[in-house]
């Protein structure tokens, strides 16, 4: 199979990262959505990234639902089974991905429209969620850090540097201790190094 997107994008690294710790083999396609648009939409026609061809040529979006064949592909789960712990995983993994999408949205705001259009009450809305974001989960994790190998822990850690490299100004690290030490941590396993958001094709994006 193929997983197809860049990996300064969070989603596909998450994926990326999750499909390698389920030991689930797969092909990563650097292919932009932007550089490369018609490329992508040969791949898949909604040009959504992450995309993962399956090996019968299906095609799955969205990381979440990726992760979710692997699991039934490799017969495992990057959650845990018992209901309490599952529960605290899935709100650190809900907590970070809002904090993705806030950071996401901060991005194309800045980058994707010229900056007299920008509309700040709105960037001023989606700051103050993402921080909310980033302030759980600092004391989350804080209090108990995930494994870095699964679901809850590789989302927190992919934000965090996706977060660092695109609107640092926006999430001082210095504010949020246990997230930068738990990233710095994550960031030097090969499970991590292995998919690097500033990797070879990145720059093109």
């Amino acid at each position: 199979m193929q997983l197809v997107g860049m990996l300064d994008s969070p989603y596909v690294r998450r994926a990326a990262i999750a499909l390698k710790s389920l030991g689930v083999p797969f092909e990563h396609k650097a292919v932009s959505v932007f550089s490369t648009f018609e490329q992508f939409q040969n791949i898949n026609p909604v040009v959504k990234a992450p995309s993962l061809v399956c090996d019968d040529g299906e095609v799955i979006m969205d990381s979440s639902l990726i992760i979710d064949y692997a699991e039934a592909v490799a017969r495992k789960s990057l959650l845990p089974i018992e209901v309490k712990e599952r529960q605290h995983a899935l709100r650190l993994t809900g907590l970070a991905l809002a904090a993705c999408e806030k950071a996401v949205q901060i991005v194309y705001e800045k980058n994707l429209r010229p900056k007299e259009k920008y509309h700040e009450p709105w960037l001023t809305r989606v700051r103050g969620q993402l921080t909310a974001a980033v302030k759980m989960l600092d004391a989350e994790v804080g209090r108990r850090p995930p494994a870095a190998a699964l679901q809850a822990g590789i989302t927190i850690a992919v934000m965090w540097r996706f977060a660092q490299m695109m609107v640092a100004d926006d999430v001082i690290a210095a504010e949020y201790p246990h997230l930068e030490a738990f990233s710095k941590a994550a960031e030097l396993l090969p499970l991590f190094a292995a998919f690097p958001p500033d990797g070879p094709g990145v720059p093109n994006k």
